[in-house]
């Protein structure tokens, strides 16, 4: 009787109920604490990791983490593609002629993800297909122990039973619709087969000791679980000790409870460390939610934005590339909403970029108009460059001029050669009126000798120092003042005078930056008074726009990088240096518009 009644309360089945839930429990968390950051990953990265999953056949990660990864490497390739219509309409293309061709990283990541894929389909249909093995192996098993207990008695039972029993405990896992039903008969033979087993009483209770000794150890190791760094290694671990933990037998009933106890204690511990890591991940998706929230508002904004000025254009564009950047930095957001606001703050990215596209797709028709215009100045010219009419062409040609800067840009690829063939036609022309009469030879020998004479009194205040700021204004005008020179000795004497210019403008006592304004005031009078001077100050406006665009874009990225030394261990060194750099940088590019502006005026007048 004492027997019958050890056996029905031992605590079989409950241990095995508690590990059926934890597992349940541990499997419905896992998809969560799978959840890797992928945000940072680059396209080759990701197929890096997918090769390496590959080749060590890690396909069981779970489907969530797959998930994730493929919707990273989608964005990644969403952004190049969103990169690549960028630069297409930026070089001239149209929307309609853009086609977008899928890279060798691509093609690696599909078959790479598709090998995993089909290994892991592979995989879980082998377990279930074991798992239907396992089922019938067990029921065999039920079948010899319903044999062992009603066949005749036999001094060998308890070993039979004993082997039987450790035939169970080495059968994996059956399909789940069968894991109680299996479970509770095999409970209720043991049970039968003790209550049948008097003789064998003294035995089963050194069993049970053994089976106490068993479960005290995997206490002691679910203990230690909550000193484990990885959470979910620590399930993993904890699931496997509840496994064994069912399989074992029963122990002394006076034992029974405070053991199972101090195993669930084990376990509360690990869950509550989970639970605490939960909390964090889900309130850092919160965090990231809402700036990537905010990020949204700003591109729902810009959006919408309308105008018609290529410099409102461009300066939006580097608005919304600002906004891309930092919403690449920002972290990931929890699964259910990652979706959503990818597809809100990419749609309104994508509609800024169309309505960009429309406006200088207009732009484009504008210059075709201004390309024929000019096609029409050029057809002028060339009829007049042979003509000898020298002063009614000259202000013929001079007018064509001015109609040329009044007419706005043409198709970048056309620009060089259709100003090369208009300046040629106006060249031509003005040159062969330069040689036209035979008298000027004799004007250019004397006027060379008079710009020798400049030469000599810019030696002399060179070596008496005396030169000033007014005093070489006075020299620049005289020598520019003075008629044509031979040809040949034309750019001798320019060169000569330059280098003394240079010269004795270093010695005069003045700040670098009142020089500089000198020099750029003295060139400027000078292109006024050169025929093809407007032509000059117009190239040289262009230089120094291409430059100042050059040096700003090159201050935004110092300014940039600037923010990201905040986490740095050198942080204030590299912040003191990229300083001074970004200083000089706003100085240089101060000065570069001071030109410009004085350019602006002479263009003007």
């Amino acid at each position: 009787m004492e027997m019958e009644t050890e056996a029905k309360e031992e605590g079989l089945e409950v241990a095995g109920d508690a590990s059926a839930s934890v597992h349940e429990e541990n499997d419905g968390l896992s998809e969560e604490l799978h959840e890797v950051d992928y945000s940072k990953s680059t396209k080759k990265e990701l197929v890096d990791l997918l090769k390496e999953m590959v080749r060590t056949n890690d396909f069981l990660r779970s489907e969530a983490s797959l998930r994730v990864l493929r919707h990273r490497f989608e964005d990644l390739q969403h952004e190049e593609k969103t990169d690549a219509l960028k630069r297409f309409l930026e070089n001239g293309g149209t929307i309609k002629d853009f086609d977008y061709r899928l890279d060798v990283l691509d093609i690696a990541f599909e078959a790479n993800f598709k090998t995993l894929r089909t290994r892991r389909l592979e995989y879980f249909r082998n377990i279930e297909s074991q798992k239907d093995e396992n089922l019938r192996i067990k029921k065999e098993l039920l079948d010899k122990l319903r044999e062992l207990i009603d066949g005749k008695e036999d001094r060998h039972a308890f070993d039979k039973f004993k082997e039987i029993q450790k035939q169970w405990k080495e059968v994996g896992p059956v399909p789940h619709a069968h894991i109680r039903p299996t479970w509770a008969s095999y409970h209720a033979l043991v049970d039968r087969f003790f209550d049948n087993q008097h003789i064998y009483f003294e035995l089963k209770e050194l069993d049970r000791r053994k089976n106490l000794e068993a479960k005290t150890e995997l206490c002691v190791k679910a203990e230690k679980l909550a000193q484990e760094k990885s959470v979910q290694a620590a399930l993993r671990e904890l699931h496997d000790l509840h496994e064994e933990y069912k399989h074992i037998g029963p122990v002394p009933r006076e034992e029974k409870e405070a053991l199972w106890e101090r195993f669930k204690r084990a376990t509360d511990a690990v869950y509550e460390r989970r639970d605490g890591v939960l909390a964090a991940q889900h309130a850092e998706w919160a965090k990231n939610l809402s700036l990537k929230e905010e990020l949204i508002g700003k591109v729902t904004v810009l959006a919408a934005f309308q105008s018609d000025r290529i410099k409102d254009w461009n300066q939006k564009t580097q608005e919304i590339l600002a906004i891309q950047k930092t919403w690449e930095g920002v972290g990931g957001v929890a699964r259910s909403k990652s979706k959503e606001i990818n597809k809100q703050f990419w749609s309104g990215f994508k509609a800024f970029f169309s309505s960009k596209g429309k406006f200088f797709s207009r732009q484009e028709e504008s210059r075709k108009e201004n390309l024929e215009k000019k096609r029409e100045l050029v057809k002028q010219a060339e009829a007049f460059k042979e003509s000898k009419d020298w002063d009614k062409t000259s202000a013929a040609l001079r007018k064509l001029q001015a109609d040329w800067k009044e007419i706005g840009p043409v198709p970048d690829k056309f620009r060089e050669s259709i100003y090369t063939e208009f300046k040629t036609a106006c060249d031509h022309f003005f040159g062969q009126r330069r040689g036209r009469i035979d008298a000027a030879v004799k004007e250019e020998a004397e006027n060379f000798a008079m710009k020798e004479a400049v030469c000599a009194e810019l030696e002399d205040l060179i070596t008496n120092k005396s030169a000033t700021l007014d005093v070489l204004r006075e020299k620049q005008r005289a020598f520019q003042s003075i008629g044509f020179v031979p040809r040949g000795q034309a750019g001798d004497i320019k060169s000569r005078f330059t280098n003394l210019f240079q010269q004795a403008m270093s010695t005069v006592e003045a700040s670098q930056a009142e020089k500089d304004k000198a020099m750029l005031e003295i060139q400027l009078e000078s292109l006024k008074r050169d025929p093809e001077g407007m032509q000059k100050l117009q190239q040289r406006e262009m230089g120094l726009r291409k430059r100042i665009k050059k040096e700003e874009d090159d201050l935004a990225l110092l300014k940039n990088n600037l923010e990201f030394f905040g986490r740095s261990k050198n942080a204030e060194k590299m912040k003191a240096e990229f300083g001074a750099k970004i200083a000089a940088q706003e100085v240089e590019i101060a000065g570069l518009k001071s030109q410009l502006k004085e350019i602006r005026a002479v263009l003007r007048q």
